[in-house]
């Protein structure tokens, strides 16, 4: 299974997120949608699965929770918008990492992308960076990856400059 994983993109979506998209077999957007039109781009190209984030209003917070926990393959995720990463989580993110053991553990917020092994929990943390072109960030970023039954591999960074 490929996997693109992406965040913040505040209401902004091109040819080349599409692009990559193409390439998926699912799309996971780590929150700030901004507009559906972007998850609405997405969905009509491959399934996807969302978390709402801080700026996202009434009718993104309708079609995506807070929280997403699911199986990909045989492999355990917990996706949501803002909990930060190992040794700085936000309040109740490391207990409910602690209760739910995901393999990976995905979130956004942040515009910062970061990959990072949190061996005190056991758990693969991914922030996909900022794939949209508002905020503090300089380069656009997003995660493509495979998950091959138990096993995630071939992790890649994409990234390009800010318009």
């Amino acid at each position: 299974m490929k996997i693109l994983l992406l965040s913040d993109t505040h209401s902004y979506i091109d040819e080349k997120i599409l692009q990559h998209v193409q390439n998926a077999d699912e799309v996971w957007h780590a929150g700030d949608i901004g507009d559906l039109k972007v998850t609405d781009q997405i969905k009509a190209i491959k399934p996807l699965r969302a978390v709402y984030g801080n700026i996202d209003g009434t009718e993104v917070r309708k079609d995506f929770p807070l929280n997403q926990l699911f199986f990909a393959e045989k492999v355990k995720v917990l996706m949501t918008h803002i909990g930060g990463y190992p040794g700085k989580y936000t309040k109740g993110i490391k207990d409910l990492i602690r209760k739910e053991q995901p393999q990976i553990f995905i979130s956004g917020h942040s515009h910062i992308l970061k990959i990072q092994y949190d061996k005190q929990l056991n758990v693969l943390h991914l922030n996909p960076g900022a794939a949209g072109i508002y905020g503090h960030h300089q380069v656009r970023t997003m995660i493509r990856f495979e998950i091959d039954h138990t096993e995630i591999k071939n992790m890649e960074i994409i990234e390009w400059k800010k318009q």
